[in-house]
């Protein structure tokens, strides 16, 4: 153990942790099961991409001078760095210039690795191979050290690109092509600017806190220190078995209610105090290894001590389901803890406060965390019980769970807690299955059933919902747990006859449409393995009256809350049902939800020519522009019907499914969803391999000034113009202009790509000094980068008239040429503003559908090779 905490010692001895907020670096147990990599986009010094691998209980990190390329004969210079701890994956933000390491880091991808042999011994030979499953980088890669010189103090590696189906030509192709978060969706720009963020958890180490006081810092520190002595001093509160909620027929429908979404996800009570974390399942297991980025998110709380009850669940584009969660256990993948109430605070029992009085005191607390996508709060309706219910439904959800907002907590199965689901779903104890007669399927179907006191009662049989991977998964548990009688109190004959039985002690979470009239499973589906419920305690669960479940336990009602607001309503907007209408979406403009519906039914007619039928990525944010965001491309589960999906073959080779919208319902239903940024493909589903515009995106680095943009963009538009393209301009709604020439649908992508990138290498060879046709922030000091990027199958671009998730609500406006040259910024529109030009009919781009110009053998020779 020595040995391997040495290995942090170099992290340790750089950094002062009673000045950074960094985590310490202590190592951690080394995992059973596929271990986690990851990459941080790092702009300190110069801009690298910092590549890490979970190995032996501390991430194996290397600086990767110039991001990792997709090109097998690009070897990128990969420099061997200090071990960092495993907490340190889940970090981003800023780093004061003045720090070791100082500058902005950016969650840029993760995942799991497959190593190749035996890691250890491959990094002692200097030849490290490995399969890599992430957002980004995927297939297999390599890490070969360089033969070191005498003089050499640091470790040279390459990181090379194995020739597969993952393998592209375009080396640049990843680093140009994801400039986001793959946790918080933000730009490098945005984090280094602290959007979305409520404060900069970060200290200046180099400086006293004299020093601060006179630099004008100590609002930030002085509250980081008094925290960190508060968050020192408390001790973790033991574990308190958590409340559970009655199954019901119905939504109940007073105002004394509070409405919350059913989670589909294991249930768990964090204890958190002096600096510890743990994380305990309802019934008591310590499962805070299998959560280490919770932990670590809840560590920052600014409180002595608390116990939080809560579910966690899957961060994936699957949706928020069980098996996504079992996915993600599996392979490390994100997870998010939804906290609902605060059973103790700071020493003091909180279990007799009314509900609404405990969840005012977690979401105060919550917000000390600042902008986070790995703990939420859980937010409520109060009141409309059915219409809650109805619109659960129809996004996909499991259901609500109804709380009166007067109770106290009280552990156990309880009936102010009433729950209410869309679908019938219940654990059932695994006790046999069926062979199959198919080549490569271990079996036909499980066999399931519930304890009524000791005996298991037989409810039926389960067939379906099988991954190949799960189905092996479960071949193996059943091969250690076969016995030769069943282990029901009787089963049907027809299952009797080739049954396998088996110890019942593996609980499964099952999804079905309703039970025979003999208590049989009637089309059920299974969700995943349940480790954290016990087979004895599986009953079946079966619904009782609302009325008479809303009934305390002593057989009185429970006291109605002191105080009620008047619920406020839901709302409809062609015909598409909008939850939380008054939620404030912008900050400043008082925008709310029901708002930005209506604003996109009325601009429907005019976006809907340029955003129909095209594939769409959204920005949501669930919570408001100012709280946590993220970018979707792929379609989910139990999204509205009106957000239509489509299945499109990716560059590696997989068939994902996207969304596209077709009309204005589609444009309301993705507010619904809590979108606020509409970014399109160039091309449209049926055909997707032929663009209709191009897209050139004037970006400026901040030092240039609106008035130069401007210029440039009337000198790209005389450019087109003088080879036969007309072009139009839309301010971004940030601080660019897109050049856009709508295109006759003949070009290919690759002619489409090939011709603005030489379009845009043109203006940078004409004049250096002022433009830049490649990404990297180093060069573009005081330019423009005329991003042609845009160009490439896959690739979007926001969409003409879509607000951005930005203070204000900026919208992406289209405009005249003329207009253009009066604007003072790129980001002036606002809502109100463009319902006001179509009021008054003004339409800039009226004849852009009349354009009939395409990319034609002339053109495209214009440029020269």
């Amino acid at each position: 153990m020595v040995a391997r905490n040495a290995s942090l010692s170099q992290y340790n001895r750089r950094r002062d942790f009673a000045r950074t907020s960094e985590p310490k670096g202590t190592v951690a147990r080394a995992r059973a099961g596929r271990k986690r990599f990851l990459v941080q986009k790092h702009d300190a010094t110069r801009l690298h991409y910092d590549f890490r691998l979970e190995w032996e209980g501390v991430l194996k990190s290397w600086a990767v001078t110039r991001g990792p390329s997709l090109d097998p004969e690009d070897k990128r210079l990969a420099v061997r760095t200090e071990d960092h701890p495993l907490a340190y994956g889940d970090f981003e933000g800023t780093i004061p210039e003045e720090e070791y390491g100082g500058g902005t880091v950016m969650l840029w991808d993760t995942g799991w690795w497959e190593p190749e042999g035996d890691p250890s011994e491959g990094l002692k030979k200097g030849k490290l191979s490995f399969q890599l499953h992430g957002k980004r980088m995927s297939g297999g890669w390599a890490l070969v050290r360089m033969r070191p010189r005498d003089d050499e103090k640091r470790e040279n590696w390459l990181l090379i690109k194995e020739t597969d189906e993952a393998a592209l030509k375009d080396g640049e192709h990843l680093v140009e092509e994801n400039l986001t978060s793959v946790r918080t969706g933000r730009t490098m720009d945005e984090i280094a600017k602290g959007k979305g963020e409520k404060r900069a958890r970060v200290w200046h180490s180099n400086k006293s806190t004299a020093a601060n006081l006179k630099a004008g810092a100590i609002t930030e520190d002085h509250h980081t220190a008094k925290r960190r002595t508060r968050k020192s001093s408390g001790k973790p509160p033991a574990f308190k078995a958590p409340q559970l909620a009655t199954l019901v027929t119905k939504a109940p429908a007073g105002e004394e209610w509070l409405n919350e979404a059913k989670f589909d996800g294991y249930r768990l009570m964090v204890a958190i105090g002096g600096g510890t974390v743990r994380c305990y399942t309802r019934n008591g297991l310590d499962w805070t290894e299998k959560f280490p980025a919770i932990a670590s998110a809840l560590a920052e709380l600014d409180c002595k001590s608390a116990l939080i009850d809560g579910e966690v669940v899957a961060l994936s584009e699957e949706g928020s389901t069980f098996s996504a969660l079992q996915k993600a256990l599996r392979t490390g993948a994100a997870t998010r803890l939804y906290a609902f109430d605060l059973v103790e605070l700071d020493g003091k029992d909180l279990s007799r406060k009314p509900l609404l009085e405990r969840k005012e005191r977690l979401e105060a607390l919550l917000d000390t965390l600042g902008t986070t996508s790995t703990v939420q709060y859980s937010e409520h309706v109060r009141g409309n019980g059915g219409h809650v219910l109805a619109a659960m439904c129809k996004a996909g959800q499991e259901g609500i769970i109804a709380k009166e907002a007067n109770a106290p907590y009280r552990s156990g199965r309880t009936r102010s807690w009433l729950k209410v689901k869309c679908t019938k779903r219940q654990e059932f104890v695994i006790g046999g299955f069926n062979p199959s007669t198919k080549n490569g399927r271990a079996f036909a179907s499980i066999l399931l059933g519930t304890f009524e006191g000791d005996k298991l009662v037989y409810r039926g049989g389960v067939g379906t919902g099988f991954r190949q991977k799960t189905m092996e998964e479960l071949a193996a548990a059943f091969a250690k747990r076969r016995r030769k009688t069943s282990p029901f109190d009787s089963v049907p004959r027809e299952r009797n006859r080739d049954a396998v039985w088996l110890k019942p002690d593996l609980v499964a979470e099952v999804d079905f449409t309703e039970f025979t009239a003999d208590g049989h499973i009637r089309h059920g589906s299974f969700e995943g393995l349940r480790e954290d419920k016990e087979a004895k305690a599986v009953k079946l669960e079966r619904p009782k009256p609302t009325d008479a479940a809303a009934e305390t336990g002593k057989g009185k009602r429970a006291a109605r809350p002191r105080t009620v607001a008047p619920a406020k309503g839901d709302a409809d907007i062609l015909g598409v049902h909008i939850s939380h209408p008054d939620r404030i979406l912008f900050e400043g403009q008082g925008i709310t939800k029901i708002d930005l519906a209506r604003y996109y039914a009325v601009v429907a007619d005019r976006m809907l020519p340029f955003a129909a039928d095209h594939p769409v990525s959204l920005v949501r944010c669930p919570q408001g522009g100012q709280r946590q965001c993220f970018y979707q491309k792929h379609a989910s589960d139990g999204f509205p019907q009106e957000i239509r999906e489509t299945p499109i073959k990716e560059v590696s080779g997989g068939t994902e499914k996207y969304m596209y919208v077709r009309d204005a319902k589609g444009l309301v239903a993705a507010v619904q969803m809590g979108t606020l940024e509409f970014h399109i493909w160039g091309a449209t589903i049926d055909r997707l391999e032929t663009p209709d515009r191009l897209v050139f995106d004037l970006d400026p680095d901040p030092s240039v000034d609106f008035a130069t943009v401007k210029r440039a963009a009337a000198a790209l538009r005389d450019e087109l113009s003088d080879i036969g393209l007309k072009s139009v301009p839309m301010v971004t709604g940030g601080k660019g202009v897109h050049v856009i020439v709508p295109l006759v649908r003949r070009a290919s992508w690759d002619e489409a790509k090939g011709f603005a990138k030489k379009m845009a290498q043109r203006f940078a060879d004409r004049d250096p000094d002022h433009f830049i046709a490649t990404m990297s922030k180093a060069k573009r000091k005081g330019r423009i980068f005329i991003d042609w990027l845009r160009n490439e199958r896959g690739a979007t671009a926001i969409c003409p008239y879509s607000t951005r998730a930005r203070e204000g609500g900026p919208i992406a406006t289209p405009v005249g040429w003329n207009e253009l040259e009066d604007l003072e910024t790129a980001n002036s529109f606002r809502v109100a503003d463009i319902l006001a030009r179509i009021e008054a009919g003004s339409d800039p781009w009226r004849d852009v559908g009349k354009a009939k110009q395409s990319l034609t053998k002339k053109i495209l020779n214009s440029l020269g090779d």
